[in-house]
């Protein structure tokens, strides 16, 4: 396996104010043809907050020319001929969101709008945008390479669950008859790949670079071949342990459905434990059962997923490789992170910091939410089961200087449009695992853990803030910058490590809401999630109340939680809710669990089964809430103050036995009267003790959103009561 080189960016030429778009741009840069020509599912911003700026930025000063074509027409091939043919390949992403979770809700109900699109205009990308691009890319120029990537392909990798068709697909490489599937961050394996090509190699001999995903028909010579059976079989029930651990190794059977070797292909094949080698692993790959296997047997599918998630270190992951039909998908390694000097590399390339100058003074929302923000890191060790972070990003901390940091602030405040002072927000998929990392290099390249912070904090873990809070003071020191928000999310298990953390946070960076995440109160869903339990938010809201109060702020806590989620009973939603309205809070939106594919979460869904675990097929069940009618009952316990769920609350309250719920005090949770049809309900109001004006206030500035309703002022006679 090729060990990646340092990805270097000279300066190759003179960076070209937007990457093309049309013919006419391409003229006017002087360009006959482009290198690699982009096919994305959003809109052109030349932001590094959008994939296709930084793959194209990062190519652009590698010396390559690249074109972008956004949201092209796909009912003919006709626009994705508008720059012609690429010299060396064609990219294709679905975007920022994978098209069907920016499309459709949990519920499968059609979303109206699409925050990657000028105007906010739905419905300007198709539904499994990486297939249908790919497909027309193929009858507008048939011979051309086409690398596919973005979350959408790297999270589709291999045979997934697919929660829309309700059915396990094949991986996306497949479907879109693509020749590479890069997956991860990209930056490293594009460039390799642009460069070799340029070289003269042809696309099918790149086999051997770390984060991509290929097709092969034969057995592959000098490879140790190893049934994903023998490193954890699908056998009897195991006694409870560690959910970490690599157990017991099996029998040795092969995997159901896995195909036979070739007899022409020299292929070591292990087919006991004893014979597993540890050694070799650069030689070494596994044989998952293969898609026709996994799409009729759930349980073999959680046995596939658990492998996934065992080897996606890349200190010491191995190659996985899954048969479709005739084909094998061999998927490498995951790609090494970036350094720190890389990282500054590809965030200070000279992005335009705006749409592309076509779509005029069309609004495209979801520029409009990070253009005053700025990435300090990737990747996440959180691990959270129902989360896509780390599948795509890794688990290992990747974080720019603060030099790199402190020059974009500048950046935008010199160069950005309607600057008004104000840092949106300074963080990434996490706001606080800045600089966060394994204690030593040797334990963190040998780890196989999928959670540095659960069930606990490693000890292994450095969590040390005092980097992020030197970053933060330099940041809100810089000239012309009035305030530095957080908006990203705050892992407050790690923040309660760091009491200095959360004073600096409460006291300089919190602009009177703090948005967090405990997902669940219940040990049954939050084993599922793998999410701290419900001790860490008191210790963080213990923390965060006494430096806000100390700085003279008045400053509230808005947890968010996930309805729905695998391992979570109806009495857990029920203990929710009750905690709920005991603290004051009332939720606007509520979040049930949508089954992204390749997640931990998705594969209990699916099967039932319980992957942290060695999969077993006697036991080992979870409960999975599924059906409209559950899923809305969970999402009624969130939403226990909306009279429209307060019918379907009470039939739940008795079935479950707590029908001293149901009444007309403060002590219930329901009450017994129902408002009567097309009345107005009682609005939502803010925590208790905070103003209403100041919450829609606050609402309005800093979230974007329209105001909500005021709340009712306590003890006020609701018009349309009727009692039952």
């Amino acid at each position: 396996m090729q060990t990646a080189s340092p990805l270097f960016l000279p300066p190759a030429r003179t960076a070209a104010p937007f990457l093309p778009m049309s013919r006419a741009e391409m003229d006017a840069l002087g360009w006959d043809q482009c290198d690699v020509i982009v096919v994305t599912g959003d809109a052109y911003v030349d932001h590094p907050s959008f994939g296709m700026a930084i793959v194209g930025r990062v190519l652009e000063a590698a010396g390559f020319r690249v074109g972008i074509i956004a949201q092209p027409d796909w009912h003919s091939a006709d626009a994705f001929r508008a720059l012609g043919e690429p010299r060396l390949f064609f990219g294709v992403t679905g975007g920022n969101m994978d098209s069907l979770v920016n499309r459709y809700t949990s519920d499968r109900r059609v979303r109206s709008d699409d925050a990657y699109t000028p105007g906010g205009q739905g419905g300007r990308r198709p539904d499994r945008s990486v297939i249908v691009y790919s497909q027309r890319l193929r009858e507008a120029y048939r011979r051309a390479p086409i690398v596919i990537g973005g979350i959408e392909a790297s999270l589709r990798r291999i045979a997934h669950f697919d929660y829309w068709s309700d059915e396990v697909r094949r991986s996306v490489i497949v479907d879109a008859q693509a020749d590479l599937l890069v997956f991860g961050n990209a930056e490293r394996q594009i460039l390799e790949i642009a460069r070799r090509l340029d070289q003269g190699e042809s696309i099918a001999q790149i086999s051997d670079l770390r984060g991509t995903a290929f097709l092969r028909r034969e057995r592959r010579e000098g490879w140790i071949e190893i049934d994903s059976s023998d490193l954890d079989d699908v056998g009897p029930l195991n006694p409870p342990q560690d959910p970490y651990a690599v157990t017991a190794f099996g029998s040795g059977a092969a995997a159901p459905g896995a195909a036979p070797a070739a007899a022409a292909a020299p292929v070591d094949v292990v087919r006991r434990r004893r014979d597993v080698p540890n050694a070799d692993r650069g030689r070494s790959v596994i044989r998952i059962p293969a898609y026709e296997a996994v799409r009729t047997d759930p349980v073999l599918y959680a046995h596939a997923s658990r492998v996934l998630h065992l080897e996606s270190n890349p200190g010491n992951a191995r190659a996985l490789v899954q048969r479709h039909g005739g084909l094998d998908v061999w998927l490498n390694p995951p790609p090494l992170p970036l350094s720190t000097a890389e990282m500054d590399a590809v965030y200070e390339l000279p992005y335009a910091r705006r749409p592309h100058p076509a779509y005029g003074d069309a609004k495209i929302p979801a520029y409009h939410m990070i253009k005053f923000s700025v990435a300090i890191q990737r990747g996440c060790f959180g691990g959270c089961t129902f989360c896509s972070i780390t599948e795509h990003e890794g688990r290992i901390i990747q974080s720019r200087s603060e030099d790199s940091v402190i020059r974009e602030i500048e950046t935008i405040r010199d160069r950005v449009p309607g600057f008004t002072g104000v840092i949106s927000d300074l963080g990434g998929p996490t706001a606080n695992m800045y600089r966060l990392h394994c204690k030593s290099p040797e334990i963190e390249s040998a780890c196989r853990r999928p959670s540095c912070v659960y069930p606990g904090v490693c000890p292994n873990l450095n969590t040390d803030h005092a980097p992020l809070i030197r970053l933060y003071r330099r940041a809100r020191a810089v000239a012309g910058v009035k305030k530095i928000l957080i908006a990203s999310g705050v892992r407050y298990d790690l923040a309660i490590e760091s009491p200095d953390y959360v004073k600096e946070l409460a006291t300089h960076h919190t602009g009177g809401y703090l948005k967090i995440a405990p997902e669940a109160i219940g040990e049954g869903p939050l084993s599922k999630m793998m999410k701290p339990g419900v001790g860490s938010y008191y210790r963080f809201k213990e923390l965060f109340d006494r430096y806000s109060r100390e700085a003279g702020k008045e400053q509230y806590l808005i947890p968010y939680f996930i309805a729905a989620h695998p391992g979570t009973r109806d009495q857990d939603m029920l203990d929710l809710a009750i905690w709920l309205k005991k603290n004051g809070f009332r939720a606007d939106q509520v979040q049930a669990f949508l089954p992204s594919p390749m997640a931990t979460a998705t594969a209990m869904y699916h099967s039932g089964k319980n992957p942290l675990k060695r999969v077993s097929r006697v036991g080992g069940e979870v409960i999975v809430p599924k059906g409209t009618k559950v899923r809305r009952l969970h999402k009624a316990f969130l939403r226990y103050h909306d009279p429209d769920n307060w019918p379907l609350l009470r039939d739940a309250l008795k079935r479950l036995g707590r029908a001293d719920l149901i009444g007309n005090g403060k002590q219930h949770l329901v009450p017994a009267y129902q408002p009567l049809r097309g009345s107005r309900p009682p609005a939502a109001r803010p925590p208790a003790g905070r103003p209403a004006g100041a919450a829609q206030r606050f609402r309005t500035q800093h979230t974007g959103l329209p105001p909500a309703g005021t709340a009712r002022r306590p003890g006020a006679k609701r018009r349309g009561e009727r009692p039952l």
